[in-house]
Parts: C-alpha cells; structure tokens; sequence
C-alpha cells in the first residue's frame, strides 16, 4: 500500500489517503479507488463517485490534483486563451457554460485566463454544495439539471445568461456526461461559440463508432466545429503511476447539432 497524509481546505479535518497495490493497467480508469480515513473512519471511495468525494471537503484537489497531478484545467483554460488571442477575442467578452462543473476547478482556471462570466452545471448536487462551500461567488448561477431531459425553466434561466462558450473539462466518455447531454449544452450556446472540452485519448480512437468518438468526428466532419486547436496531452496519473493521456480540442461551432444525430450515436 502507497501512503500519505493529506490537508485539506482550512478548517477540515486531516485526509489519510491511501492507494491499493494494484498491477499497472489491472483497472479501468473509472475502476479506481482508494481509502480515505477521516476522523477515525476508514472509507473505500471510487474515482468516479464524485457525490462522495465532492462532500469531502479537499478531497477531490488533494486526491486529483496534488497526488495524481491532474493538469486538465489549467491546460484547456490556457489553449483556449491562446486560441481567443490570435482570433482577436478579449476572454472577458465571453460568457461560459461550465457543463460538469463539479466544484469550480474550471472556473478557477478561466479566471486566471481573463474569463469573467461562468455558469455552471453539474446533474450531481453534492457538486453545487461543494462549490459553494470551497468557491464561494465564484459562478454567475449554479444549476443542478440532467440535460439529457432538461426542463423548459431551468433552460430559459440558462438563456438570460447569454452563453457564448461552452466548457467541459474531464467528464465526457465514461457515462458521467452522455451525448445527448453534450448536444443540448452545444445547441444553448451562441451560433458562433467557442468551445472547449477534453476526451480520453483512447475514446477517439477508430474502433469507436458510437458514442463521443463519432459525434465529434461528425461535428468536425460537417464544419460543425471549425478546430483551432486539438492537442494531445497528460491529463493526470493513474493510480500506479501510468500517464492518462487526453486529446484537448479548442474552436468555434458554426451550427446546431441536429436532433437525428442523436438516435446513432448508440448511447
């Protein structure tokens, strides 16, 4: 077993993380897990059950971005500022929908960048208490809402923000955020949007013809999205120590994703 002691957020208890002693590749990414022993308790939390980790003050940055050196943020906020400079877009101008916002390490990155305007969305609410708890005043609004059935008032609320950029940084290909979730999120924002996300690299792979790998190539196919950018970089460590590399795409949508794509992604 790997060990260390972990602090949180001022005020929190002390975090004692510890990590199973696991073959390199024996689990899938979304397969991870590790101990959390707090105030006396010992608790097996998965990665991916990120209801729990969010109502564990500092577990989420110290679990993924001290000890597994998740670099996505900071890389998708930076390659988006570089591609607004040579458009000639001042980041202030815009006004982001943070789809999958969990609690508010993406709009911390935005704001580093120049980006002043954030709403937020997340379909777990522990995600919206986590972010109001460590991040106060840190997005315009906070909704808690499953796009993939979006009801008529919660989209017109998101419609007085005027969303002209949309984000989504670490939750798409492993279920967390389907493509029909994603399609509504793209069809909010202005005609002209800018649009930011990551994907595990191996999701874009040809043998996937279904899902995000197809729609994104469909999107980039039909000039959907005109790409400014698509780099491949290390999103963070697995739990052994094995990079986790992802595919970063900045651009611009130039249309609507139609309602008949949606019934092929096979999702």
């Amino acid at each position: 077993m790997d060990y260390m002691t972990a602090t949180g957020p001022p005020g929190t208890a002390e975090l004692d993380i510890e990590f199973p002693d696991v073959k390199p590749g024996s689990l899938d990414q979304d397969q991870e897990w590790c101990l959390v022993k707090r105030e006396g308790l010992t608790e097996r939390v998965r990665f991916h059950d990120y209801a729990r980790i969010y109502e564990i003050p500092g577990l989420y940055e110290e679990l993924f971005y001290k000890r597994l050196e998740c670099t996505s943020p900071p890389t998708i906020a930076g390659l988006l500022r570089t591609s607004l400079e040579k458009a000639g877009v001042d980041p202030s101008s815009l006004r982001v929908l943070d789809l999958g916002a969990g609690n508010g390490m993406v709009a911390d990155a935005l704001a580093e960048v120049g980006v002043r305007a954030v709403a937020a969305v997340d379909v777990v609410p522990e995600a919206k208490l986590a972010a109001e708890r460590d991040r106060p005043g840190l997005y315009d609004e906070y909704f808690v809402a499953d796009f993939t059935a979006l009801p008529p008032e919660t989209r017109a609320r998101i419609a007085k923000h005027k969303p002209n950029a949309l984000t989504t940084v670490a939750a798409l290909g492993f279920g967390d955020i389907p493509a029909s979730a994603f399609a509504t999120a793209w069809n909010l924002i202005s005609p002209t949007g800018w649009v930011a996300f990551n994907i595990k690299e191996a999701f874009l792979s040809e043998k996937y013809q279904y899902g995000f790998s197809l729609l994104i190539r469909q999107l980039i196919s039909a000039g959907l999205l005109q790409v400014a950018v698509q780099e491949r970089y290390l999103h963070r460590k697995a739990l052994t120590g094995e990079p986790i590399h992802y595919i970063a795409v900045v651009g611009q949508k130039t249309g609507q994703i139609p309602d008949d794509w949606l019934n092929s992604l096979g999702e």
